[in-house]
């Protein structure tokens, strides 16, 4: 009989042995040291003009042949008129309803037919345009966001529709917890004659107000290519894009506008309570805040950071404790809204009923610890996790030309998005004691609970935060509004 040797087959088997033996062993301790944060190193931001004086700035992006681009107008719900609150928006929402020669469905099918995505909406300050297209179907697609853009018809019909939605929007509403503490909350801070202190769907009255001529008016007061910028991302170069561009916009007229004046923003001055009866709620919402500050600050940076270790993440203080520790909540956080105007500063949580006392307490703890130095460990942390996390905001043309609509509204340096890691990881102990206690006091702040006043009225006085002052949904809301068919 023949003898087979596995010589080679027992000498892998032998290191398969041994290796566990002498391979290192990991240290299991603490967490793995992380590296340096990744670099962001974009594209130059190039800036051209069409004849009209319409700017374009382009970001050249040739890894995939598709194109994203938007044209953002300086015209949001900030320009609403008083007692027609709501235009704005009303406006973006009807602009791809019909426009050109085309009617809503014909718009949609010919975008669909194209593979491309249109959309339309308004902001604070702002209304954007976006055309996301494969480079193929760019000549064909540039046309039909054009007539969207410039042409739009505002058919009488389709306002209407859009008129039930937002009212019945409106009526759902008040059984929305969440929504109610919102409006609560905005109208509290800044009051209804601030555009940051209403909605910027309008309530009932402004709702059925609006008109196919206020459509017309509000668009054709605003959309001007002096008061907008063009946002191109993709596979493109200036030289292919600029005549496609040209062609499409290059005719529109410059126009005249009127720059709208704001109150000034008062902050808050005292802590009070505002509790809304919600009988039967199962939670309470939560929502503690005061006037914040504007986007072009320069403590910006140092407030990201603090606000991060406060309530900025999953692994933040607000939700540590609210959440992991106390077992009130789902999920607490805090927030700034940078805006033009300074935004607000929220804090905010959706807290069992008969936790709501103790969640008050416990925010109101990590808001006084905040005003104290924050430990080395912790603000690394903090930083690193922005920092970590920044460039996964420019992974599509589509982030990337959202991430250039702040450049143009709130004029922001062309290095920003690359220097921004760096001021990031800049940030000292020092900055962010410094900007707690500029920004953030415990004792003037506004306190909005909405839930079931029976079971959770007692607790909260007794916590002597400040004056209570009891408001019912329609005291928020309004009443309900009447819509026929539901």
């Amino acid at each position: 009989m023949k003898t087979i040797k596995y010589t080679g087959l027992w000498a892998l088997a032998t290191l398969a042995a041994v290796a566990p033996l002498t391979a290192q062993v990991p240290d299991r301790s603490g967490p793995p040291k992380l590296g340096p944060p990744p670099q962001l190193s974009l594209p130059a931001i190039q800036e051209r003009e069409l004849a009209n004086g319409l700017r374009v700035v382009l970001m050249e992006k040739h890894q995939v042949p598709v194109v994203q681009i938007g044209l953002v107008v300086m015209a949001g719900s900030a320009m609403d008129p008083r007692g027609k609150v709501g235009l704005a928006t009303m406006t973006a929402d009807m602009m791809d309803e019909g426009a050109g020669s085309r009617d809503a469905l014909e718009l949609a099918d010919a975008i669909d037919y194209l593979g491309a995505r249109l959309s339309v909406g308004a902001g604070n300050h702002t209304s954007v345009i976006s055309l996301y297209t494969p480079l193929s179907k760019l000549d064909d697609a540039l046309p039909i966001m054009a007539d969207v853009a410039l042409r739009p018809s505002f058919p009488a019909e389709e306002l209407e529709r859009k008129r039930k939605s937002r009212l019945t929007t409106l009526l759902q509403w008040h059984d929305e917890p969440s929504a109610v503490a919102s409006v609560a909350f905005n109208n509290a801070i800044y009051g209804d004659r601030h555009p940051y202190g209403t909605s910027s769907i309008g309530d009932e009255a402004a709702i059925r107000s609006l008109s196919v001529a206020d459509l017309t008016e509000f668009h054709g007061g605003y959309f001007h290519p002096n008061n907008a910028v063009l946002i191109v991302v993709g596979d493109v170069t200036a030289d292919q894009i600029l005549p496609k561009l040209q062609q499409a916009f290059g005719a529109w007229p410059r126009g005249r506008f009127s720059s709208p004046s704001w109150p000034d923003v008062k902050q808050v001055d005292r802590r009070e309570v505002l509790l809304v009866d919600k009988p039967g709620a199962a939670q309470s919402e939560i929502r503690i805040g005061r006037v914040g500050v504007e986007r072009k600050t320069e403590d910006y940076y140092a407030l990201q950071v603090m606000n991060t270790i406060l309530g900025g993440s999953f692994t933040s203080r607000l939700n540590q404790n609210l959440r992991e520790d106390k077992g009130y909540t789902y999920g607490a956080g805090s927030y700034f809204s940078f805006r033009v105007m300074p935004g607000p500063f929220t804090a905010s949580s959706a807290v069992q009923t008969d936790a709501t006392d103790k969640a008050l307490q416990e925010f109101f703890r990590e808001f006084d610890a905040i005003l104290e130095p924050i430990p080395e460990d912790e603000l690394t942390r903090g930083k690193n996790y922005l920092a970590f996390r920044y460039p996964g905001r420019f992974q599509t043309v589509a982030q990337i030309a959202g991430q250039l609509d702040d450049l143009f509204v709130y004029d922001l340096p062309s290095d920003y998005f690359n220097q921004y890691v760096d001021r990031i990881l800049a940030v000292t102990q020092q900055d962010v004691q410094r900007v707690a206690r500029k920004y953030l006091d415990p004792e003037k702040v506004l306190i909005i609970v909405v839930g079931d006043r029976e079971k959770i009225e007692s607790g909260i006085r007794a916590l002597n935060l400040g004056r209570v002052r009891l408001l019912s949904i329609e005291d928020v809301l309004g009443k309900k509004p009447v819509v026929e068919g539901s």
